[in-house]
């Protein structure tokens, strides 16, 4: 048995009381998801600046009335401090995916972003260290490898960032590193690659790749390649995000106060993931056969490739990617493609 399974069989014999901050966001609304499936007390908070009530209400209609009824919702937000503590109240575990993302708008709104990712973070790791929780798990990210060259990125291997959104995520492991050496508190960070799934919004100028050029594809409108297409990431399925997250929640006292990367160690360029979604979505709407991307300028603050070394995580976690990227493709495509037709613009998808 591997130990994901052991861990899920754990928490079926254990209540805890978990919260997710970004709750009604893409990676929070699916561990929120996980966790009731499991049987857990969930307190999710949120302010709706990039989340959604309808991932909300998705999860609903997904583990049903009863498992529902475990879920407490908080309308807060992470850069007041009450409201943290609040939040923190009688809580195990801390899973913090609460952050604005995208490399593009901390280039737009630095002072933003600084204020969520810096100060807001600041503000949890007060909060559950007054609370005296368990372990702070939290999403840190790939881009703090900034420019440094090397390939597959190794944990302790970084360079000099690359945007503002860069500068806050490698504070937060700064941040988190200090108050275990001063508090004694245990926290773990996971630095994640490119993650795509359900839930995940295709609309808006931050959009992530594969939910935007899936909308693109679907509705035959422009799809804008940054570069020459041969950029290249390590996509990452949000079943293998979930997964690492409650492995380092709950993981030996030993794996705690360091980060690990989360995603496959694979690199695929944003022309072969072109050609992965047409290929996928070519039978439904025969309109994509035709379609063909536009090239633009380079994207300021990209790194030019992006792959993860996950030695340290299947080590010291436990963790096994369990999807692919084209498992994951396939898997989340149905979702895109409702998701739309829920929209109202899918051509040839019944509304």
């Amino acid at each position: 048995m591997n130990k994901i399974n052991d861990v899920e069989q754990h928490l079926r014999a254990h209540r805890y009381h978990w919260l997710v901050t970004g709750a009604a966001g893409f990676i929070g609304s699916n561990l929120v998801e996980a966790l009731l499936r499991l049987g857990q007390r969930v307190t999710g908070l949120d302010n709706f600046a990039t989340g959604h009530q309808r991932n909300l209400d998705q999860v609903r209609d997904l583990v049903g009335a009863t498992l529902w009824a475990n879920f407490t919702f908080i309308g807060a937000d992470i850069r007041n401090l009450a409201d943290c503590h609040r939040a923190c109240e009688g809580v195990h575990y801390v899973l913090h995916e609460a952050a604005l993302g995208s490399v593009s708008r901390s280039i737009d709104n630095p002072i933003g972003t600084n204020e969520t990712n810096i100060t807001g973070f600041l503000n949890m790791l007060v909060a559950a260290r007054d609370a005296g929780v368990k372990r702070f798990v939290y999403a840190a990210s790939s881009s703090t490898y900034g420019d440094h060259p090397a390939l597959p990125k190794i944990e302790h291997q970084i360079g000099n960032p690359l945007s503002p959104y860069a500068v806050t995520k490698y504070v937060n492991e700064l941040y988190a590193n200090v108050f275990g050496r001063t508090y004694g508190m245990e926290s773990i960070g996971l630095r994640y690659f490119n993650v795509f799934g359900p839930r995940q919004d295709p609309n808006g100028a931050y959009a992530a790749v594969i939910p935007q050029w899936i909308a693109a594809l679907i509705r035959n409108t422009p799809l804008r390649i940054n570069g020459d297409g041969e950029t290249s990431r390590d996509f990452c399925y949000i079943d293998n995000v979930v997964q690492a997250n409650l492995l380092a929640a709950l993981a030996d006292k030993d794996a705690a106060n360091q980060v690990y990367n989360v995603a496959l160690n694979d690199r695929t360029t944003l022309n072969q993931l072109y050609q992965m979604m047409r290929e996928l979505l070519r039978e439904r709407f025969p309109h994509v056969a035709a379609h063909a991307p536009q090239y633009v300028d380079f994207r300021p603050g990209d790194v030019r490739h992006s792959q993860a070394d996950i030695s340290k995580a299947a080590a010291l976690l436990g963790y096994v990617p369990t999807h692919r990227i084209g498992e994951g493709l396939k898997q989340a495509m149905d979702w895109y493609v409702r998701d739309l037709a829920r929209q109202g613009n899918a051509p040839g998808v019944p509304q």
